[in-house]
């Protein structure tokens, strides 16, 4: 897959629609560039744009985006709610698919440099980009705002990293560098812009100084109100949101405001969100209640409602989480995308992949859904009602099963073309027929790898199709009794694809220990195919 980046500039203007839609004209114009949200805030005066794309192109849509605002946004009339530094006050650079964080810090740089010398403006680098642990923190690099850039360009502590010392008053400076995802995420209040600080000052992570820390690790945070919406927030940046999740920041604000006697009326997120942002999110919430939901879309659903993502405005995640936002371009020449009539025809073609390995994973993941359609077709209905706390337990490995073994489809083929692909590299010297041998060991390798992942998937399913056959609605027996030969037809095809390529791998004590997992897998399948259907013939 191609290497996909996002870049999340912040600009200083909310409120003028004609410079916000001609920042977002200039980024959807740039070559590869997909613009996927435009974020505005009336109170903060200041406008979030997303956008993603290959590593030169984001540089060069950040670039063309700022040579616009360049001409349109003069900062001596700037006011607002939010903190900043210029007129394109920050501009990171976010890894999101097949990109690692040093090609952002590379991106940024590139943007950096390529800003000071288009502009002549003051550019400063921060996050991982930072060239010093001081210019790590985005608060500590924007201390003092745009109004202090006169006197702090004068210090030699905070001379630019890029571009010339010096103020532009209608621009102010630029601070760009590479980090994770972030989630803007802020929470409604009825009380004061005072109250509201007042709660983001306990739970930020730098609350009210060194000695007195806040709560939450990795979380920004101040308050302020919102004319438009005649409410104050508490306003949050989530910087890792797996040490500190979504949930856990609505849950800690709510408890400040309510020891203020103070209501929370929902919750808003600016920009996009990471998908497993939102499902952690879920789960906590499935966990805390007791609750029962395995479909994604019940899933977003919940959130919604628990946090009030849609109280200032419709949430709809397939234009907010970023996973969705980027699926179209994924998609493109996926075989699981693909209908089952062109899947089938591209099996049959004259074509090396996909091939077996691919096939037995579409079989596993069909015998997956069926496994969980016999606990769908037994939960909720009445005459099953006694049997609903053991669906709850035996419907979800199988549902998130399906989704699994429906990547591998495509993984299979991937890892054969890899291998395909380190054929054909050149062989003339013995240097070049060593990296050339090397690259197809490393090829046949993943090519195993996968359909061992695969019967190890199909292996962790048996004990819960043991227990749905036994317990499952008998209407669905059938159902059952194909799920279970469609999960062992796959184990073989995995099992066959392992042996066939590792017959050309030197490693013998890898081609050993692999061969002896892959035979225990199918044994395990087969007597557990066995036990499955003797169990669904002793049921009437």
């Amino acid at each position: 897959m191609a290497k996909l980046i996002e870049c999340v500039p912040n600009f200083s203007e909310g409120r003028n629609k004609e410079v916000i839609d001609a920042i977002a004209n200039a980024i959807s114009a740039t070559e590869g560039c997909s613009l996927l949200d435009v974020d505005p805030g009336s109170s903060t005066n200041r406008t979030v744009y997303t956008f993603v794309g290959p590593p030169q192109a984001v540089v060069e849509g950040a670039l063309n985006a700022a040579r616009t605002a360049f001409t349109i946004i003069d900062m001596t009339k700037h006011t607002g709610e939010h903190l900043r530094t210029g007129a394109m006050d920050v501009c990171p650079f976010i890894p999101v698919q097949n990109a690692s964080m040093g090609d952002c810090v590379k991106c940024a740089n590139e943007f950096g440099r390529r800003l000071a010398d288009l502009l002549q403006v003051p550019v400063y680098l921060y996050g991982e980009a930072a060239r010093s642990e001081s210019r790590r923190s985005l608060p500590s690099v924007r201390a003092g705002e745009y109004e202090a850039l006169p006197e702090k360009l004068k210090k030699s502590e905070w001379a630019p990293d890029y571009g010339p010392a010096a103020f532009v008053p209608s621009w102010g400076a630029t601070v760009t560098g590479a980090r994770k995802f972030l989630i803007a995420y802020n929470v409604n209040l009825l009380s004061t812009k005072e109250q509201a600080h007042r709660i983001a000052l306990d739970i930020r992570e730098q609350g009210r100084g060194k000695d007195q820390p806040g709560t939450l690790k990795k979380v920004q945070g101040m308050g302020w109100y919102l004319d438009e919406s005649n409410l104050a927030q508490v306003s949050t940046n989530i910087l890792d949101f797996e040490q500190t999740p979504l949930h856990s920041v609505y849950e800690e604000i709510c408890r400040d405001a309510r020891e203020l006697s103070l209501p929370v009326v929902g919750s808003q997120i600016v920009g996009l969100i990471p998908l497993k942002a939102v499902l952690d999110c879920a789960d906590f919430y499935i966990q805390k209640d007791k609750l029962f939901v395995v479909e994604e879309e019940h899933k977003f659903r919940l959130v919604i409602s628990k946090l009030g993502l849609d109280s200032l405005g419709p949430f709809v995640p397939k234009e907010r989480i970023i996973e969705y936002m980027v699926k179209p371009s994924q998609d493109e020449g996926q075989l699981v995308s693909l209908s089952l009539q062109q899947f089938v025809r591209s099996v049959g073609a004259r074509t090396a992949a996909p091939g077996g390995g691919s096939v037995s994973a579409a079989i596993a993941a069909m015998g997956a859904a069926l496994g969980c359609m016999v606990g769908q077709m037994t939960y909720g209905k009445r005459q099953f009602e006694a049997l609903e706390g053991v669906m709850r337990k035996l419907i979800p490995p199988f549902h998130q099963a399906m989704n699994d073994l429906l990547l591998t489809v495509d993984a299979d083929s991937t890892a054969f073309n890899s291998y395909m692909a380190a054929l054909k590299m050149p062989k003339s010297t013995p240097a070049e027929m060593k990296r050339r041998e090397e690259a197809m060991q490393d090829g046949l390798k993943k090519a195993v790898g996968v359909p061992l992942s695969l019967a190890e998937k199909v292996t962790a399913l048996w004990p819960a199709l043991k227990e749905i056959v036994r317990y499952g609605n008998v209407a669905c027996k059938s159902d059952a009794q194909v799920a279970a030969k469609a999960l062992e037809t796959a184990v073989y095809g995995a099992y066959y694809n392992v042996i066939i390529n590792l017959k050309d791998i030197t490693d013998q004590s890898f081609k050993s220990t692999v061969e002896e997992r892959a035979s225990a897998l199918l044994n395990e399948a087969r007597e557990s195919v066995a036990a499955v259907l003797e169990a669904a013939d002793r049921r009437r």
